[in-house]
């Protein structure tokens, strides 16, 4: 009779989570969700130049630095957004002045 209360196939598993557990996991999704967006928004700029997208602006723009070069970038970024563009150089906002 000991043998059989501690064997632990004797017990349902499904019986040891309780029953709220869904309903609770929907507000913590949902406050999530609301937080993520909020540290990822970012207010729109007046300058021209690669929108921020989470990080992955700053990182294509830098890509672009590295594999174009400097001047190569500056005049793609100068063709597409016009004479003041804002890019991001090594993750720091960098503006570029041109004419």
């Amino acid at each position: 009779m000991v043998l059989e209360i501690l064997n632990p196939m004797h017990y349902n598993i499904t019986s040891l989570v309780p029953d709220t557990m869904p309903v609770a996991t929907v507000p913590v999704v949902l406050l999530m969700c609301f937080l993520f967006l909020i540290w990822n928004h970012e207010e729109t700029s007046s300058i021209p130049g690669p929108g921020y997208c989470m990080g992955i602006g700053p990182l294509i723009s830098h890509a672009r630095f590295l594999w174009m070069g400097v001047g190569k970038a500056c005049n793609y970024y100068n063709k597409t957004y016009g004479e003041f563009v804002r890019v991001w150089i090594s993750g720091e906002e960098t503006f570029i002045i041109s004419k």
